[in-house]
């Protein structure tokens, strides 16, 4: 049996191993070394991009955002975003049902396929595409006898722009509708409800802080996208040339304080882009505490009662 100097010194050993105890002086080193770090990789370049783009004046920045050029690729970048994100949100709830829902033969292929931008380079998406869609690609022969254009036009840039988004929506729902439980589903199933009511009303709530913050990094991702639109806009100034390749072109042509101003829209874009995403982190670990603390998610399923006679 243990004695009481025993027990007093069982108890007080987690307290004297704590290092943050032992040396506090590693935490603060640690957290300047940390804040030193992000100063010098992002608010110093953050700086330096609006100083750069406020060099000429006021009116130099006005005008080079104002620039046709540059309102035909705000105006390309937004569209081809409006496109894709939308798209990607129908296909990832799909995808994320199909996959945490159902059992079917590839369902790893599934996912990999999904994962497949992730892993391989934009520029390589948008030389798979040109392959496809060019004018000696595999159907370049048949869309060139419709008239249709794909590639060096809008709907290249949009495919690529749909292409590198693709999984963001599906990675942020699948994990959460693993780890959820189908209880609350079948409740509702066997109360007679449809499927598309079961989905409306019992999945999507508890789903839909991960469902817009899937939302929010697509857009993100496809405001700044470069590699593949690069390879299938074609460069065409006016008509294919989304906001970063125009920040590219504007600073080949040696107007470094033009290409910086443009460069403060995506800069902006970002910014309320973490803003958002910070809120929406926030707002989800807010709405589980509450949903755990009323019991509106259960841990695990309730079990099914025994059958007579068992």
């Amino acid at each position: 049996m243990p004695t009481r100097s025993a027990e007093h010194s069982a108890g007080s050993a987690p307290a004297a191993a704590d290092p943050r105890a032992a040396s506090p002086w590693l935490g603060r080193l640690l957290i300047a070394l940390g804040l030193a770090y992000l100063g010098v990789v992002l608010l110093l370049p953050l700086l330096a991009i609006f100083s750069e783009a406020l060099s000429k004046g006021w009116l130099a920045y006005l005008t080079a955002i104002g620039d046709r050029e540059a309102r035909v690729a705000i105006s390309l970048t937004l569209l081809s975003a409006a496109i894709a994100v939308p798209a990607n949100l129908v296909f990832g709830v799909m995808a994320a049902w199909a996959i945490t829902k159902f059992e079917f033969r590839g369902k790893s292929l599934l996912l990999t396929l999904i994962d497949l931008p992730f892993s391989v380079s934009p520029v390589i998406g948008g030389l798979v595409f040109v392959l496809l869609y060019g004018a000696r690609g595999w159907l370049g022969p048949w869309l060139e006898a419709h008239d249709i254009q794909i590639v060096f036009a809008k709907p290249g840039i949009v495919l690529a722009t749909i292409f590198v988004t693709l999984p963001f929506v599906v990675r942020e729902l699948v994990p959460l509708m693993q780890a959820q439980t189908a209880a609350d589903e079948e409740a509702a199933f066997s109360l007679g409800a449809t499927g598309w009511q079961i989905f409306r009303h019992v999945t999507l709530p508890n789903v839909k802080w991960a469902l817009l913050y899937g939302v929010i990094l697509c857009n993100a991702r496809a405001m700044g996208e470069f590699g593949a639109a690069s390879v299938v806009s074609g460069y065409i100034r006016g008509s294919t040339v989304t906001l970063p390749l125009h920040i590219e072109i504007v600073f080949n042509d040696y107007n470094a304080a033009g290409a910086f101003a443009c460069a403060t829209l995506l800069t902006l874009t970002a910014l309320a882009t973490l803003v958002l995403k910070t809120w929406v982190e926030a707002r989800g670990r807010g709405a589980r505490r509450a949903a755990l603390a009323v019991g509106a998610l259960p841990v695990q399923a309730a079990p099914r009662p025994a059958r007579s006679g068992a």
